[in-house]
C-alpha cells in the first residue's frame, strides 16, 4: 500500500514559527509533524510514500536524507506553484498508477498538520467494504466549513459554518453536516477522473463525482482524538496532549 502526505502549504497561520522552516518541520515535543505522520503510516505497514513540497523544499529533502527516510521509500513531488490538495494529488498520480495505469490497491492521503488516533486500518477495511471511490474521515464538531452527507453517509454537498452558503451536488433530505479531518482513503480509479486543471481543491473533484453518482463515503471518526495544528496555540495544546500520552 502507498500513501501521500500533503506538506506543500505555506503554514501562514503558524507564523512566525514558519518564517524560517516549512510547516512539515515544525516540532511538537521534539518531533516534527512530518515524523509524526510518517510514524503513523509506518505503523500501518506502509513503506512507499510521496510528499509534496513547496516552501523550504530543500530543507525537507535534507531532513529526510539525514534521517535515512525513517526506513521508508519516500519520493518528493516539488510544486513550483502551489497546487492545492487536488492539484497536488493529480501531479503525483504517477506514483500510484505506475506504468500500467491501473493499480487496484487504494492509497491514503494525509495532511501533515493533522494529528489523530483515527484507526487507519479500520478505515481501510471500511473503504473496501463500502466499495467507495473515496472515503473521508469526518467528525461531528464545529468548523468553518462542513461537508454534507445523506442518510447513507454519502457526500451530497458542502456549506460554510455560518450556514449562509450551501452547495448541493445532488438532492438529499436533511443532510448531515460533518467536519472533514484531512485523511482520505482513495481508490486509484479516481485519479483518472480528475478533469480539473491547475490548482484546485480535491473537494471540488469529490463534489463533481458525487453529482455524477460516484460513492464518496463518510467514515465516522467521532470517538478518536484529532487535532489540526495549524496555529501556534494548537501546537501548544498538542504538546500538552503528547505529554499526557493522548497520542504518541
Amino acid at each position: 500500500m502507498k500513501a501521500m502526505i500533503l506538506a506543500a502549504g505555506l503554514g501562514v497561520r503558524l507564523r512566525p514559527i514558519t518564517d524560517d522552516r516549512p510547516k512539515a518541520l515544525v516540532e511538537i515535543g521534539g518531533r516534527t509533524l512530518l515524523e509524526i505522520t510518517l510514524s503513523r503510516l509506518r505503523a500501518l505497514g506502509i513503506r512507499d510514500v510521496i510528499i509534496n513540497v513547496h516552501s523550504f523544499a530543500d530543507r525537507i529533502v535534507g531532513y529526510l536524507e539525514n534521517n535515512r527516510n525513517f526506513g521508508m521509500n519516500i519520493a518528493i513531488s516539488r510544486e513550483e506553484i502551489l497546487l492545492d490538495t487536488g492539484g497536488g494529488l493529480k501531479k503525483a498520480a504517477h506514483f500510484f498508477l505506475g506504468d500500467s495505469g491501473s493499480r487496484i490497491e487504494p492509497f491514503l492521503l494525509h495532511n501533515v498538520d493533522v494529528i489523530s488516533t483515527i484507526d487507519l486500518e479500520r478505515m481501510l477495511r471500511f473503504h473496501g467494504e463500502s466499495r467507495a471511490l473515496a472515503t473521508l474521515a469526518v467528525q461531528n464538531r464545529q468548523t468553518n466549513r462542513y461537508l454534507l452527507f445523506d442518510k447513507r453517509l454519502q457526500l451530497c454537498g458542502r456549506r460554510s459554518g455560518d450556514g449562509q452558503k450551501t452547495e448541493m451536488a445532488r438532492p438529499a433530505e436533511e443532510p448531515l453536516a460533518l467536519a472533514f479531518s484531512g485523511i482520505h482513503v482513495i481508490s486509484p480509479r479516481l485519479l483518472q477522473q480528475m478533469s480539473e486543471e491547475g490548482a484546485f481543491s480535491i473537494i471540488t473533484t469529490y463534489l463533481r463525482l458525487a453529482a455524477a453518482g460516484e460513492r464518496i463515503q463518510a467514515f465516522r471518526a467521532d470517538d478518536y482524538y484529532w487535532r489540526d495544528v495549524g496555529r501556534p496555540e494548537d501546537l501548544a495544546l498538542a504538546a500538552q496532549e503528547m505529554k499526557q500520552q493522548v497520542f504518541r
